[in-house]
């Protein structure tokens, strides 16, 4: 039998993609990860992983125990939710969405643990492939996604539609917005950016915008922390599109300039779950708490 502990620190490697932040999330020195992943690998008798400089890739037997330990992961969350399946205000609630909607939900979520202790949330900022994988996976069970993908997979409800803005320097305040300006300025990059980009210009009804292709649009930058995002636009070095209530959150907006459309760019909000899967009454709780801070009457 596979060493459950050795297992989880194998997946959670492979779920965060580095060393460092791996002992970080598990609490655990470096060290130890790799002595886990050591033992793992002399239990198997295979290398799981191929180390590339800094980074790693799986290997074929790395990518079976991989799948094997999501596997045991969602058995494992599957018997504690039937332990503990009829109380609404106990268990763990594991819950997935953008870095905008983080913002927005988690303090809301945080004052209903404070009212029920025993309740505690787990919430995931992810992009919307990641929070799709997740639920499948069973290694989250609701997520808020802006686009799903097959309806034979998941359940899912219109939340609400969320105004998308591309945002660029102050600098660029009242000029026209053209393929031109948008190459020369760059792109800033984020784990959604390509995403909101793609989906913005194929609904801002500009016919010269929605022949551009984003792949041939020059790299500016990348941040994965929503709170930088817009950092290096304000200092007039690229561009990027965002949902509103992240530009409504940002300190310096001053320096931004928000361009105009002919009419606003929105995206649906779906809230997600994995289809025929039944999840405990607690879920109930967290399900209206979503609809109240951001269904179609907020």
């Amino acid at each position: 039998m596979l060493n459950p502990v050795w297992l989880n620190t194998f997946k959670t490697l492979v779920d965060v993609g580095h060393f460092t932040k791996t002992a970080e999330k598990l609490y655990m020195t470096q060290p130890g990860v790799s002595q886990h992943l050591q033992k793992l690998e002399a239990n198997c008798g295979h290398p799981l992983i191929k180390k590339q400089g800094k980074s790693f890739e799986l290997t074929e037997q790395g990518r079976l125990v991989y799948q094997y330990a999501l596997q045991q992961a969602e058995h494992e969350s599957n018997l504690l939710e039937k332990l503990s399946f009829d109380d609404p205000y106990s268990g763990q609630c594991q819950l997935s969405c953008s870095g905008s909607l983080a913002l927005k939900l988690y303090p809301e979520l945080l004052k209903l643990q404070q009212q029920y202790p025993d309740l505690h949330i787990e919430l995931e900022v992810a992009p919307n492939q990641k929070i799709l994988k997740d639920i499948q996976s069973g290694h989250t069970a609701l997520g808020i996604v802006t686009d799903v993908q097959s309806t034979s997979l998941y359940e899912s409800e219109a939340l609400n539609n969320e105004q998308l803005c591309l945002v660029l320097p102050s600098s660029y305040k009242g000029e026209p917005l053209t393929p031109k300006k948008l190459f020369s300025c760059g792109l800033i990059e984020h784990p959604d950016a390509k995403h909101y980009l793609s989906m913005y210009l194929d609904l801002c009804d500009d016919s010269e915008l929605e022949k551009l292709n984003i792949e041939e649009l020059p790299r500016a930058g990348y941040i994965n922390q929503l709170n930088q995002i817009l950092l290096p636009v304000s200092m007039g070095l690229g561009f990027t599109v965002l949902p509103k209530s992240a530009v409504d959150n940002f300190s310096n907006s001053q320096d931004l300039y928000v361009a105009k459309t002919v009419s606003p760019v929105t995206e649906t909000l779906y809230l997600i779950q994995k289809r025929h899967r039944n999840l405990p009454k607690r879920y109930d709780v967290i399900r209206q708490l979503i609809w109240k801070h951001l269904g179609k009457s907020n």
